[in-house]
């Protein structure tokens, strides 16, 4: 496939058995994102991960840090004190995460101001018609 002057494989395949599907269903979401990077910064516990991403209730913190570790890319620890103490890290499939989660970063970052200008385009060009 070629896009633009890139030469390069196949990103997707339209299948439901496609890898790369299955990684964007689970990493796609705005949540698992923000936890993903946050762990990468260091270990963090469970009320330090709700505090630190905004927006996001307990319940979905809870179902986003499951699926995570159901994934392999997150370890959960729990501690046997009172009250319990429960540990979120990245494992080393979960750090292999941050390179391409950087290299996304560094792109909308490097194109915000393109996109911006594209939408107000966009947006006066369809509010003429």
């Amino acid at each position: 496939m070629s896009v633009g002057h890139i030469e390069m494989p196949a990103l997707l395949e339209l299948d439901e058995d496609c890898p790369t599907r299955e990684v964007l269903d689970r990493v796609g979401d705005k949540w698992s994102v923000l936890v993903i990077v946050l762990l990468g910064q260091r270990v963090h516990r469970f009320n330090e991960l709700h505090r630190a991403v905004e927006g996001i209730s307990q319940r979905m913190l809870t179902l986003t840090v499951r699926a995570l570790e159901r994934d392999g890319l997150v370890k959960r620890t729990v501690y046997a004190t009172v009250p319990p103490r429960v540990d979120y890290e990245l494992t080393e499939l979960g750090e292999t995460l941050l390179v391409p989660l950087g290299a996304l970063s560094a792109w909308a970052n490097a194109h915000r101001g393109d996109i911006q200008a594209a939408r107000e385009e966009h947006d006066r060009k369809s509010h003429q018609a």
